[in-house]
């Protein structure tokens, strides 16, 4: 076997994986989107500290359609000898991986920023939606009742905020970490002021942090497999002027 035809067998295999785990990342955004509870109920309070500051299935269904796109691009390019369909997945990969790049790079040079735009967005999604029945109210709901937390940074969060207007109180976790119940009529501003319950956000950081190792990895290795593809596909691509 020539190394262009181990290579575009290759291709095929790999990208046939990649349109394959794109629709199960559909799937899997699918069912997020229509049954958050039960997502939350089995990955626990990682997937709701993720939750709450991105729509998570919505995230999957965008992620699970460009592989889907991607696969089958790189799949039907190859078995098909298509230059366009090579070249089209060549610069898909190429844009995606200079986004990647570049946000990574805005991340570490514009960390306090970010942290501080991070926090304002996902406050005010706070005051104005915890309460409503919503993936955001089930994600805090989980998150401080796991990692023993109130609010994002403390109960003040909730002041004039959905939930109080409608409860006249605070979530139960802020008058007790160890509360499971959030609709707590007895947990008033001056009862969560002396409970002194920590804020969530310090606690999201550091169980992130506990897994940064893990989420490094996991990103080296898609960089990698992206420059793989990228100079297959543009081996492919130039050998099959060749033929």
């Amino acid at each position: 076997m020539s190394c262009f035809s181990f290579l575009k067998v290759m291709m095929i295999l790999f990208n046939l994986a990649i349109f394959l785990g794109g629709a199960t990342l559909l799937g899997i955004g699918i069912w997020v989107s229509v049954d958050s509870k039960s997502f939350l109920s089995i990955f626990g309070a990682i997937s709701a500290s993720v939750l709450q500051f991105v729509y998570v299935g919505y995230l999957l269904i965008a992620l699970g359609a460009v592989l889907f796109l991607l696969g089958f691009l790189g799949c039907c390019g190859a078995q098909k000898e298509s230059k366009c369909l090579l070249i089209t997945f060549f610069s898909l990969i190429l844009i995606i991986f200079i986004i990647e790049i570049a946000g990574a790079v805005v991340a570490l040079v514009y960390t306090s920023l970010a942290r501080n735009l991070l926090q304002s967005t996902v406050a005010k999604l706070l005051k104005d939606d915890y309460g409503k029945r919503n993936p955001v109210t089930e994600a805090w709901n989980v998150t401080m009742t796991e990692l023993k937390c109130c609010g994002l940074s403390n109960y003040t969060d909730f002041n004039d905020s959905y939930f109080y207007k409608e409860t006249k109180s605070y979530p139960g976790q802020c008058c007790n970490s160890n509360a499971t119940s959030v609709n707590s009529n007895t947990c008033s501003e001056d009862l969560a002021g002396m409970s002194n319950v920590k804020g969530c956000f310090e606690q999201i950081l550091t169980e992130i942090r506990k897994n940064a190792a893990v989420v490094g990895g996991v990103a080296a290795g898609i960089g990698a497999l992206e420059i793989g593809a990228m100079a297959v596909s543009m081996y492919l691509y130039c050998k099959m002027d060749e033929k």
